[in-house]
């Protein structure tokens, strides 16, 4: 029986550990020398050091909102997942190995911001920041801590806001100094190119245009993300960590009191006692404060519920503020954008008119080349060999060069009053 019992386990164990089985059931199998990092494939990839790679610990700046103290910390993925309550897919926009475009997300605990250079998870009681040599990075972190301690009396904007405002502000400032500086650039180097149209000057407007390219695509996504926030109410209602915060822990607190205030009644009920008829009007006050205090809990629902009506009202006006900034940052770009257009255009039309010049020239040159053409046909007619009274006439050399002079002026003169006629070329 032991031996069947056996028998049966060992598919059991085969399911559920099969790697823990095999090794034990073949002990003979080789193994990997001491020294190396793991298998290699002929390409020379190497499967735990990237499996390494994507679950390591990374550096992270932790801010924290009561103390407004900063430190650095050093968090795996996983408890990176666990402490904020977010999934892989989300932790992996703030990878730096991968460039995702600029989004924000709301999650139940969390907020993810991917904004650039700035790349953080904020939550209602800190922000983890992804550490980075960026100078961006470390003023968003100093920045931060600066407004957290020289916080205003009047102000009620909840940590989580603060933070996304300063994400936001250090983004739109970023770009529109980025965008600034490419106007700064290619103004003067397209005046230059107006002036004197050059294979450099054509180069250096092609990595111009590149660069403006590749800078209002980031600066359009900002505002499509922001504009999608705006537009809709549910992301915005995920995004008050602190009210859903002060929400949960208020639930959680009547649901203790509850719990305490039906076990206190139940310790002071005898078990074993009769029921009465003079007990039970003091059962029917219990239900009555059960209802009541479900009442509160309720309308403390409802005012939470106004509360992050206003907080939506309040959020949506600080992502129009930045809207605004990263619009206009937008309009700046379109307008280089145009203004390198009507560069192109008016080198278009520059080159059109000396390619136009030049096929004038061409047909005054063959219309000139025809009329020479006819001097070599009198030429070549009284070079033939035969005998004629016109060579015993005197002065006939001089007359025939006159007329044929004259007969080629006079079709130079038709052909150019044809090519008036046709509007050719102006004359």
């Amino acid at each position: 029986m032991a031996a069947a019992g056996d028998s049966v386990k060992q598919p059991l164990l085969h399911r559920a550990y099969p790697s823990h089985v095999a090794s034990a059931s073949s002990p003979a199998l080789p193994s990997a020398a001491p020294g190396s990092a793991g298998r290699r494939f002929p390409g020379g990839l190497d499967v735990p050091s990237l499996k390494k790679r994507g679950g390591g610990t990374r550096s992270w700046i932790r801010v924290e909102a009561a103390t407004a103290s900063v430190q650095t910390l050093e968090i795996d993925k996983a408890t990176m997942m666990r402490r904020c309550e977010l999934p892989a897919r989300d932790l992996r926009l703030l990878d730096p190995l991968f460039v995702y475009p600029s989004t924000v997300l709301g999650r139940e605990r969390a907020i993810v911001v991917n904004l650039e250079q700035i790349r953080c998870v904020i939550t209602a009681d800190e922000v983890l920041l992804l550490n980075s040599l960026d100078s961006y990075v470390l003023q968003y972190a100093a920045e931060l801590q600066r407004r957290l301690l020289q916080r205003a009396e009047g102000d009620e904007l909840p940590f989580e806001f603060r933070a996304l405002e300063l994400a936001l502000e250090a983004a739109c400032s970023f770009l529109d100094a980025q965008a600034a500086e490419l106007e700064i650039e290619a103004y003067p180097l397209l005046d230059e190119l107006t002036s004197k149209i050059s294979t450099l000057n054509l180069e250096r407007v092609r990595r111009l245009k590149s660069r403006l390219v590749a800078l209002t695509r980031r600066v359009q996504k900002v505002r499509d993300e922001i504009e999608q926030l705006m537009d809709d109410d549910g992301d915005m209602a995920e995004m008050y960590l602190t009210e859903k915060k002060m929400r949960m822990e208020s639930s959680v607190f009547g649901d203790q009191s509850l719990l305490g205030y039906n076990s206190a009644g139940a310790a002071g009920t005898s078990v074993s006692a009769p029921v009465s008829p003079v007990s039970s009007p003091t059962e029917s006050r219990k239900l009555e404060k059960t209802f009541s205090l479900c009442r509160s809990r309720h309308d403390s629902t409802k005012g939470s519920d106004n509360t992050t009506t206003e907080h939506i009202q309040e959020l949506e006006m600080l992502l129009e503020a930045y809207f605004v900034v990263i619009d206009s940052t937008l309009n700046k770009l379109t307008s280089l954008k145009e203004y390198i257009d009507d560069t192109e255009d008016f080198i278009n039309i520059q080159l059109d008119n000396v390619r136009n010049q030049l096929i004038q020239f061409e047909l005054l040159l063959t219309t000139a080349t025809f009329v020479v053409a006819i001097f070599g046909v009198v030429a070549g007619i009284f070079g033939m060999n035969f005998e004629t009274s016109v060579f015993k006439i005197e002065n006939a050399f001089q007359w025939v060069l006159v007329i044929t002079s004259v007969v080629g002026v006079f079709i130079f003169c038709s052909f150019l009053w044809f090519f008036k006629y046709k509007r050719l070329m102006p004359l």
